[in-house]
């Protein structure tokens, strides 16, 4: 049987023009933004979104993906509130979707709809756990490094040649995250996505208070300037309605000192200064080899050792015992 879920996001994109400075202004970019009645929305010339895939407009929201089986659909700008739905139960349902910041756009693939090995940002709301239901079908008695519950919202960032590992859901990638409870909820949710001065900040607001909690806060964070927004979903033999209501993007415009405008430097490739964020899961799992490497080997070399000692004393007692008969 198709199971299926429901979840309700509004998603607040902010981007800063400058990365470091004193001051800081908010705009709007309503030309950018994605809202009610989506006029235009599709139609070549008159919007600056664009469909693909399953996608389609209702008066209501932009349905990314129907709730079947086997369905890709995304929507690009250069700029999310969103909505996910169905009918199943806790943990079946799939797969999830995403909200994109990158270099590429318009490019059907295995990530939430989009493309492998993407160059930018990632932002992605997994419904699925994929990983915990892959080591139970190998019954592997193996605990992941922290537990996750479902949904699960993450970061990533790629420079063109790091994949998004699926069947571990993002983990060895992973720039961090938050479990986020918000399949079907009687209010609305919010997330909140924010890039300024080097630093990615991820709020949501689920519980119905108009309060934001934190989800992630990465320093040392490097995103070039005029990249596209996009937002994509997938479902798989799970099956969700994923549909976005609306993105807006705010301009960040970081005021700063002469001195600090000469040294600013270009960010040609997405990057995060702390390069061992990028890898915490396979760092570990590479640490647990090596370590039962060492342990294997050790104890070959403590029964070697233990064997030889054995010898040398039958040795001694084996001569021992000749003499005392001669």
């Amino acid at each position: 049987m198709i199971s299926r879920s429901s979840l309700v996001l509004f998603a607040v994109l902010c981007f800063g023009l400058c990365d470091d400075g004193h001051e800081m202004e908010e705009f709007l970019k309503r030309e950018y933004s994605l809202s009610k009645p989506y006029q235009g929305v599709g139609v070549s010339g008159s919007s600056h979104w664009e469909l693909m895939g399953d996608a389609l407009i209702t008066t209501d929201h932009v349905r990314l993906t129907p709730d079947q089986q086997s369905k890709q659909g995304a929507i690009w700008s250069r700029m999310v509130h969103f909505k996910v739905h169905g009918r199943g139960k806790k943990n079946l349902n799939g797969d999830g979707l995403a909200v994109w910041y990158t270099k590429e756009r318009m490019r059907r693939g295995p990530v939430f709809g989009n493309r492998d090995f993407f160059t930018g940002l990632g932002v992605f709301v997994d419904t699925y756990p994929n990983e915990e239901k892959l080591l139970e079908a190998q019954r592997k008695r193996y605990t992941p490094r922290t537990q996750r519950i479902f949904p699960y919202v993450l970061a990533m960032v790629g420079n063109g040649s790091i994949s998004y590992d699926h069947d571990r859901d993002g983990r060895p990638s992973e720039l961090g995250g938050c479990s986020a409870m918000v399949r079907n909820l009687k209010h609305d949710s919010f997330l909140f996505i924010r890039y300024v001065r080097r630093r990615l900040t991820i709020m949501l607001d689920i519980d119905g208070q108009h309060e934001w909690r934190d989800c992630l806060d990465v320093p040392g964070v490097r995103l070039p300037q005029g990249f596209y927004f996009g937002a994509s979903a997938v479902t798989g033999d799970l099956s969700d309605n994923h549909d976005l209501i609306s993105m807006k993007l705010y301009q960040l415009t970081v005021l700063r000192s002469k001195q600090e405008d000469e040294e600013q430097e270009e960010v040609l490739v997405p990057s995060v200064d702390n390069m061992e964020l990028l890898r915490p899961y396979e760092d570990e799992e590479a640490m647990s080899s090596i370590s039962i490497f060492f342990c294997v080997l050790f104890s070959m070399l403590g029964v070697f050792l233990l064997v030889v000692v054995g010898l040398v004393l039958y040795g001694h007692w084996s001569e021992s015992r000749r003499k005392r008969f001669y």
